[in-house]
């Protein structure tokens, strides 16, 4: 998938197997929908080497979300931004959105898997100083990197059963594509979303970076149970209306 992601999980998942259910699930999607992978189904389907019905089921429900998030965004987000199929706008989002589902079916109910950046969150943490599982839970503490500055945070979520997704030039430079433009994406440099899915979250705030600041203002502020925090590329920043309720003090 290239990134990295790690768990906040109780200890209980370890030795349910539940966690290392999770990482396997992971590693298959990698084998599965890799980009990077000429083996994968993927690179196969982009190739013309074989077709939807020859690969696993998942590509099937995966083309159809994206079809969805892109009637959604007007046509914002795409499967082919640079022209070849590639559906990592969802993909990784809805990975790891399954991975924290795999633990909740376990019985975990507070966790945390973070894919780069964006965090699928069940539950709250345990308050520090303590433990068991009568513990009172707080939220979750989600940073939001700055683009100008990798060593300070830009905001904090506060997120509890929630997803947090960001999209933005910081990590892989210039990687998103204006489809309509036919070009990198321009005008903002860190959109962040909120709200209960990630696989959702992570698209939009896709789809919503591709749009460029005018657009994604009002085009998130529509969208229903998600919120947004932007910084543009000239270091201002806005929020949709019910961001505030989200965040925390750094």
């Amino acid at each position: 998938m290239g990134t990295v992601v790690s768990f906040d999980v109780p200890a209980s998942a370890r030795s349910d197997g539940s966690l290392d259910a999770a990482v396997r699930w992971l590693h298959w999607v990698d084998r599965v929908f890799s980009p990077f992978r000429p083996d994968s189904d993927v690179s196969l389907l982009a190739s013309g080497a074989v077709s939807v019905a020859d690969c696993v089921p998942e590509m099937a429900e995966v083309i159809e979300e994206c079809a969805f998030v892109s009637e959604l965004s007007g046509g914002y987000f795409t499967t082919s931004p640079w022209g070849r199929f590639d559906p990592t706008g969802y993909v990784k989002g809805w990975a790891v959105e399954r991975a924290a589902a795999i633990l909740s079916a376990a019985g975990s109910a507070s966790h945390l898997v973070n894919g780069g950046g964006d965090v699928q969150c069940a539950g709250g943490r345990q308050a520090p100083g303590e433990s068991g599982q009568d513990a009172a839970a707080v939220p979750w503490r989600v940073g939001v990197a700055d683009p100008f500055d990798r060593s300070r945070l830009a905001v904090v979520v506060e997120a509890a059963d929630c997803a947090v997704a960001t999209s933005g030039t910081a990590e892989r430079g210039a990687h998103i594509v204006n489809p309509r433009a036919g070009k990198p994406a321009a005008g903002l440099a860190s959109l962040t979303v909120t709200g209960p899915s990630l696989a959702l979250a992570d698209a939009c705030a896709t789809a919503a970076f591709a749009m460029g600041p005018a657009l994604a203002r009002d085009w998130t502020e529509s969208l229903d149970g998600y919120e947004a925090y932007a910084i543009t590329e000239t270091g201002e920043t806005w929020q949709t209306s019910g961001f505030a309720a989200r965040t925390a003090g750094c």
